[in-house]
């Protein structure tokens, strides 16, 4: 189950990379459960949503730098960089605690970690 679990996670990234909210979900639960520490939670699918649908940024650009699986829990960990409505982009690190049940994902754990000074906006 751990492989299978892993491979999940891979989908669910590369589909929240792409703004693509119904790719991740649909290996969620109904009742799953999302935590950013220290900012907010949502539970269940529509929250999760609603919630996405109001977010007016573009999503991060992300890199895994590693992905664990043990049991029911899958980490992930890496870096991102979050452009902001101004142009200007923040690095962050990032680091996912997933839990499954029934191969499905039950509850979704973000720290994320501001690692640097804003940056200038890129000119063309």
């Amino acid at each position: 189950m751990p492989a299978k679990n892993k491979e999940i996670v891979e989908k669910v990234n590369k589909a929240f990379a792409e703004n693509r909210v119904e790719g991740w979900l649909e290996f969620c639960s109904d009742d799953v459960l999302w935590t950013i520490v220290g900012a907010k939670s949502v539970k269940g699918k529509e929250a999760i949503r609603a919630w996405m649908a109001s977010i007016d940024i573009e999503p991060p650009e992300f890199t895994v730098a590693s992905l664990i699986a043990e049991g029911d829990n899958v980490v992930a960990h890496g870096n991102m960089i979050m452009k902001e409505k101004d142009g200007m982009t923040t690095p962050y690190s990032y680091c996912d605690v997933y839990q499954f049940r029934n191969g499905r994902i039950v509850e979704l754990l973000s720290f994320v970690v501001k690692t640097e000074a804003k940056q200038e906006a890129k000119t063309a």
